[in-house]
């Protein structure tokens, strides 16, 4: 059995009828004859599209495979406790040049009962924002089903929504029941929960090239939805350079931003878990037990569980998120 190693896998373009060509122009990852690219997913055990290794002595192999095979020196023992031959993380970027549908995803309970899925908690981090972008999270005051229905129907949604302006380094947290949606000219950076299931609620009645509207989901999202109001949406951290800023901790994933002008040893000996490094700016070189790799931005590797100690060395600086599950 090859024994592991930071691991990169082929990334899977998907383009959107909302989608745009930001994943070539700022990201430089080439999509092909795609006529555009709504979203890269980066490591995905989802069934449908589970990752494959781009290089190294385990080219070839999917991470669904490495997963039966390397079992908890993959992820983690209390990981792999907790979630078995299911990579729990997906990770992606999405760049709509359109915005997306308004939508809310399901937590695990009703993932469950409804689809034998997991629910989806995810977040988001914003890489570039045209001027003037915004996106929406939540409501903008506290609802009953029924009056959200009624503004449903009656064509007033978006009246109830929370609207928020968005720059570059935002991050949005999003637990499963929160309605949501990017809006246009919006780069971003997303970690979730193994999951695609998405119920959508209003598609501002676009039809695609067939001139087709895409399906609603308008009586499954009922269930699914939270109709809390919250203060705050936006998540509220304080930027700093050579430090480790951590932006999310949830039960489903921790994750970090590193924003370094200098390299770094990165101490993983008292985490029981995968490390997903997402490349957001600039380029480092991940060094493990003597070996190299090169890291740029639009990049992404899977330190397993078995990488306690890694340096970063880097000339140009870097930002990168660092995402892991902790033992909660």
């Amino acid at each position: 059995m090859s024994t592991l190693y930071p691991l990169k896998f082929k990334t899977i373009y998907k383009d959107k009828i909302w989608g745009g060509q930001k994943i070539k122009t700022y990201l430089n990852k080439d999509f092909g004859n795609l006529p555009n690219c709504g979203e890269t997913w980066e490591i995905s055990g989802v069934k449908s599209d589970v990752s494959v290794v781009a290089d190294g002595p385990l080219a070839g192999e999917s991470l669904a495979g490495l997963l039966e095979k390397y079992t908890d020196a993959l992820v983690g023992k209390h990981v792999y406790e907790r979630f078995g031959n299911t990579f729990p993380l997906l990770v992606k970027f999405i760049d709509a040049a359109e915005d997306l549908s308004i939508q809310v995803h399901p937590n695990d309970t009703l993932a469950r009962e409804r689809h034998n899925s997991f629910g989806k908690t995810e977040m988001w981090y914003v890489i570039e924002a045209d001027p003037g972008s915004t996106l929406i999270a939540g409501f903008n005051k506290e609802l009953s089903q029924q009056e959200y229905l009624d503004q449903l129907n009656s064509g007033h949604l978006t009246d109830i929504l929370n609207r928020e302006d968005v720059k570059a380094g935002d991050v949005f947290f999003l637990p499963a029941g929160r309605v949501h949606t990017i809006g246009k000219g919006l780069l971003i950076a997303e970690i979730q929960q193994t999951s695609d299931i998405t119920y959508r609620i209003y598609d501002f009645d676009r039809v695609d090239d067939k001139g087709q509207k895409r399906e609603l989901h308008t009586e499954e999202a009922l269930a699914a939805i939270d109709y809390k109001h919250y203060p705050e949406y936006r998540t509220r951290y304080q930027p700093q350079q050579n430090e480790v800023v951590e932006l999310v901790s949830c039960p489903y994933f921790t994750t970090s931003v590193l924003d370094y002008t200098e390299s770094v040893n990165r101490d993983y000996s008292q985490l029981d878990s995968f490390i997903i490094q997402l490349c957001l700016a600039g380029a480092y070189t991940l060094e493990h037990e003597g070996r190299l790799y090169e890291v740029k931005m639009g990049d992404s590797f899977l330190l397993p569980a078995t990488v306690k100690q890694a340096r970063l060395h880097t000339t140009s600086g870097f930002k990168i998120l660092e995402s892991y599950i902790e033992k909660k």
